[in-house]
């Protein structure tokens, strides 16, 4: 896979991207990943790249021919190009998993109070990861990167593990626990020590229920419907 993000604060990007699974994918050429600075694409005085919003209001949007020129100039007949947006579709497992498959992706980073709306006519998709707005798109870019790439063959170690996952199955994961045995005086339910992997399975998966149903209730409404 190949990932493109365009952003005015590429440099955001270069320490998280280093570290852990997602360093090592990018190291061992399982992914590969460019930041470009939309900037460079302004033909305006010094490369500003936004303007006040037409109609008057608080704030600054970015304008239409810097990212325009942005997107066409990395976008190929491959290419699937995401606008992170608040007013996108909620980014999802199932959604991760549809982008996973892609051979390109194009991520643009919104700022400010985001972008000229004739924009959206290069985009293919607007995603958001959560109903609250964000200083930028840079950290929602990071968070699909690192919920999409986790998800490529060979990113981590037990290629079951990632379908184990909370919301794999539309609830969350059930508890986990590891040695020792007890601290603190709490013990780890027998169950999971006794060997039995079907009565483990069996309690994991009724531990996932009763979470969701007390934690995100919507969920198991979405579920049952």
């Amino acid at each position: 896979m190949e990932i493109d993000v365009l952003s005015l604060f590429p440099e955001y990007f270069e320490v998280p991207l280093a570290l852990s699974l997602l360093g090592r994918a990018f190291k061992e050429g399982i992914v590969s990943f460019r930041s470009l600075n939309i900037r460079q694409f302004s033909e305006e005085k010094g490369r500003r790249a936004d303007d006040r919003p037409f109609g008057g209001g608080p704030g600054m949007v970015m304008m239409a021919g810097p990212v325009v020129r942005a997107v066409r100039s990395v976008r190929r007949s491959d290419s699937c190009v995401v606008y992170l947006s608040p007013q996108g579709k909620l980014l999802t497992a199932k959604k991760c998993r549809e982008l996973a498959v892609k051979s390109h992706l194009v991520l643009l980073s919104g700022h400010y109070e985001g972008v000229d709306e004739r924009v959206l006519e290069e985009v293919d998709e607007e995603i958001s990861i959560g109903d609250y707005v964000l200083t930028s798109g840079c950290p929602a870019a990071l968070v699909l990167i690192d919920a999409v790439v986790r998800l490529l063959p060979g990113v981590v170690g037990h290629p079951e593990a990632t379908h184990q996952d909370s919301f794999e199955d539309g609830i969350f994961d059930a508890p986990h626990y590891t040695r020792p045995r007890v601290f603190e005086g709490k013990s780890v339910p027998p169950v999971l020590w006794q060997g039995d992997h079907v009565k483990i399975a069996a309690w994991r998966k009724q531990q996932a229920i009763n979470k969701t149903a007390r934690v995100r209730p919507d969920l198991m409404k979405e579920k049952v419907t």
